[in-house]
């Protein structure tokens, strides 16, 4: 008997864009303001006729969301989903949960199936946390007593034994994405899909939620589909990657492999987002421009390499309490390490002109993800702020090029960084 539980043939889903709302065919809601504007055309149009040709009818133009798919999953399988915002990847999802439909194609699958694709799916929000684990259960198929035996488990991870009986309309995002993901999880259907949603919770609730799917697909043989813009959290649950661009297959295979295609995606993309450069118009002391020099180039740098952050200075009027730090900052903005210049008697404190200024670490310890920089430019001897920069520089950490033994979620959240060498340069 073949273990393949996932069988998806030349998968397509379109939809219909209606570029104007007006004589379109179908029924749309209008808002007052709608109503209103609606008013104001039809009064102007009365007294005055515009010239030329009337406005031709609203223009309907076809969308494939997703176009010619195919792939197969086995069983006990756990295989990332990857790719840019608009590529297919939450599209798919809700074919294969049986959302919505496919236009054309065919999708067979062997087992019972759960989703958590946005925060409160299949949770009516007037039932207490407790009554939702029951009503979720049995949309799953499960028998009460099945459910009865994982319900003190469910409840114990999801950490809302305090709000069970509290209607679930009171919940939080993240109680709301806890609860959800607990009962997926572990009223054991043979497939779980779970979406981004799991971004809603704190970093210690997703590495267990990550933790919990590495245990349902190695431990317990069930099937894993996960779709997420954290490479790190990919790298880690997922051994197979199918990447996705403009409703298309790009990629599916290793996931090192798949990542690091997808990081080359936005190498375009990240080359004008490493570097800054100030308005011409600008006049003091401020800083002219700033670039991350990374270890594979293209603003995308490899864990664990060295990394050379530069910053050019414009200096009209030097004084010697001139002082600079900056800050690396999470896509979440979650600042990570802060790094000050504390040298006395250095060209742009008595010179005017450009002078520039290398920060250089020998190795950048950062998990895999996006992070920006925040800069500060000020007088000491005044404390007057000269310039406060906040999200440039824009860079990648990636993986795909050390082992997976190597990865940093084995031990502490925090990022360790080994001092750094500071260089003035005239």
């Amino acid at each position: 008997m073949s273990d393949t539980v996932i069988h998806v043939d030349n998968l397509g889903k379109k939809y219909i864009i209606s570029h104007q709302q007006e004589s379109s065919g179908f029924y749309r809601y209008k808002a007052l303001r709608d109503v209103i504007a609606d008013g104001a055309k039809s009064l102007t149009q009365k007294f005055i006729k515009p010239a030329g040709k009337k406005v031709p009818n609203p223009s309907r133009e076809e969308f494939w969301a997703l176009n010619d798919v195919s792939f197969e999953v086995k069983q006990g399988e756990a295989i990332g989903v990857i790719g840019r915002n608009g590529a297919g990847k939450s599209t798919l999802l809700k074919v294969l949960s049986r959302i919505t439909e496919p236009t054309t194609g065919r999708i067979a699958i062997k087992g019972r199936v759960a989703s958590l694709l946005e925060v409160g799916t299949g949770f009516h929000p007037e039932l207490t946390g407790r009554e939702n684990i029951y009503l979720n259960g049995s949309v799953l198929g499960m028998s009460g007593v099945e459910i009865r035996k994982k319900f003190d488990e469910i409840v114990a991870f999801a950490e809302v034994e305090k709000f069970l009986d509290t209607p679930v309309k009171r919940y939080s995002s993240g109680m709301y994405v806890r609860l959800a993901f607990s009962v997926a999880a572990h009223l054991e259907p043979e497939i779980l899909i779970i979406d981004e949603v799991l971004a809603v919770g704190d970093s210690a609730f997703q590495k267990k939620c990550l933790g919990k799917m590495e245990d349902v697909a190695t431990k317990e043989g069930r099937t894993v589909l996960f779709v997420s813009h954290s490479m790190q959290a990919i790298a880690q649950l997922t051994k197979r990657c199918i990447l996705l661009s403009k409703g298309h297959i790009q990629f599916d295979g290793n996931t090192s492999k798949a990542v690091q295609l997808y990081l080359a995606g936005h190498k375009d993309d990240a080359v004008q987002s490493a570097y800054y450069q100030a308005p011409t118009n600008k006049t003091g002391n401020y800083i002219a421009w700033a670039k991350v020099d990374t270890s594979e180039g293209q603003g995308i740098h490899c864990w664990g390499k060295p990394i050379t952050f530069e910053f050019a200075f414009h200096i009209e009027k030097p004084h010697e309490s001139l002082r600079f730090s900056f800050q690396i900052v999470s896509a979440l903005q979650q600042p990570i390490a802060i790094f000050w210049f504390f040298e006395q008697d250095v060209p742009f404190q008595r010179e005017a002109g450009t002078h520039i200024l290398r920060c250089e670490i020998p190795k950048l310890r950062l998990y895999m993800g996006s992070y920006t920089l925040t800069t500060w430019f000020a007088e000491r001897s005044s404390e007057t702020l000269l310039e406060n920069l906040r999200e440039i520089c824009q860079f990648e950490v990636s993986m795909h090029q050390i082992e997976r033994l190597d990865y940093p979620w084995q031990g502490d959240e925090c990022t360790y960084l080994e001092d750094a060498i500071w260089k003035t340069i005239q």
